[in-house]
């Protein structure tokens, strides 16, 4: 499948997925400030952004359009980063296709299986009657009620895009998301392990990452290490670019 990606920068190649519901806008900012020293690769996942809707929403399937869009491109030797969804995305590439890449971050998510906690975001983004949507206010509005959060529904809500009959149609396919969205939280299978440097980082305050967790993490990922941020929760990247983009470059130069 081919991706729809962005690109900026020049230099060593770093390529980013997005976690679920999100898209390469959600890394932009990230991009920025590392665009002077790296080439940068943001892609949007299928089903997500603007990238082509299908059925089959799987890893292996993800896994296997992000080795497709490294050797489309010819990218040697890249640094591939994920973030949740995507971080999952990455480990399993890693792991069936360890030649395609020199390191490896995985941003607040690790190798376990998460069970399905999504429940009321997708409530909430069904209750909103897209094809009748006058404005995105109406969206929020609808959104609302479900989730409180003013700017979680500014980043759900940057789903919507207009339909070539000028009103409002989901970018990404809610209908597939919602009915396999147990396949999310699959967990990376431990039956091999990745021999080349892995960075995880993860947000203080999240619950993504656990103490629990290093021991499967290690187990897969032998050069492994936990960089943990203070202050920051799941959008760590987001919520503390500067000591992520500190972290970050550290590991790389490494």
């Amino acid at each position: 499948m081919k991706l729809a990606y962005q690109e900026t920068g020049e230099g060593e190649a770093i390529i980013i997925l997005h976690g679920l519901f999100g898209s390469s806008d959600n890394w932009l900012s990230i991009a920025k400030e590392l665009s002077s020293s790296y080439k940068i690769y943001l892609l949007d996942q299928r089903n997500h952004g603007d990238s082509p809707h299908t059925d089959d929403f799987s890893y292996a399937a993800m896994a296997g359009d992000l080795a497709e869009f490294i050797e489309e491109h010819q990218i040697k030797n890249p640094i591939v980063m994920g973030h949740s969804m995507g971080g999952k995305t990455v480990m399993r590439f890693a792991l069936e296709h360890p030649e395609l890449l020199q390191k490896l971050v995985v941003v607040d998510i690790a190798p376990r299986h998460y069970p399905p906690h999504h429940q009321t975001i997708l409530a909430g983004l069904k209750s909103i009657d897209v094809e009748s949507l006058k404005s995105r206010k109406d969206a929020d509005n609808a959104l609302g009620e479900y989730i409180k959060e003013p700017g979680v529904r500014q980043f759900l809500l940057k789903n919507l895009g207009r339909s070539k009959q000028g009103g409002y149609e989901w970018k990404m396919n809610l209908s597939v998301i919602d009915e396999k969205i147990e396949n999310v939280g699959e967990a990376t299978p431990d039956t091999k392990s990745f021999e080349k440097p892995v960075l995880f980082i993860n947000g203080a305050t999240s619950d993504y990452i656990k103490k629990a967790d290093e021991e499967m993490i290690h187990k897969i990922f032998p050069q492994a290490v936990i960089r943990t941020i203070k202050g920051a929760g799941h959008w760590v990247h987001a919520e503390k670019p500067v000591e992520f983009v500190d972290i970050l470059t550290s590991f790389i130069s490494e």
